[in-house]
């Protein structure tokens, strides 16, 4: 997953770079959803990780 938010952010900075302001901001948005959900799931297995160890 966060394999696709790097996707994303440099679909983002070359869309920008290139002036197609719409296609950059929606890839930005994608990317930073993607983001955050992969820090939440990384949270949330690391938790499960230390309940099951004990």
């Amino acid at each position: 997953m966060l394999y696709y938010a790097l996707v994303f952010l440099v679909i983002a900075l070359i869309a920008g770079a290139l002036g197609f302001g719409g296609v950059a901001g929606t890839a930005a948005g994608i990317a930073q959803i993607l983001f955050y959900l992969f820090l939440v799931l990384l949270v949330i297995s690391l938790v499960i990780g230390l309940f099951r160890r004990t």
